[in-house]
């Protein structure tokens, strides 16, 4: 689980860094939404390990 927040902490930040290193909006709003999907994913997935299910 902490390999998967790890991984989508490290793509982010490197969109973020490639966004100030050609000053281009769109790695921002990339890196924007791996943050969103990446914390969602999360979620999602620490409630399937806790409790079998993700929707109730």
């Amino acid at each position: 689980m902490l390999a998967l927040d790890y991984l989508y902490i490290i793509a982010m930040l490197m969109m973020l860094a490639l966004g100030i290193r050609y000053a281009s909006d769109t790695y921002f709003e990339a890196a924007l939404l791996i943050a969103l999907f990446g914390f969602v994913g999360s979620f999602a997935l620490a409630k399937f390990l806790l409790r079998g299910e993700v929707i109730e």
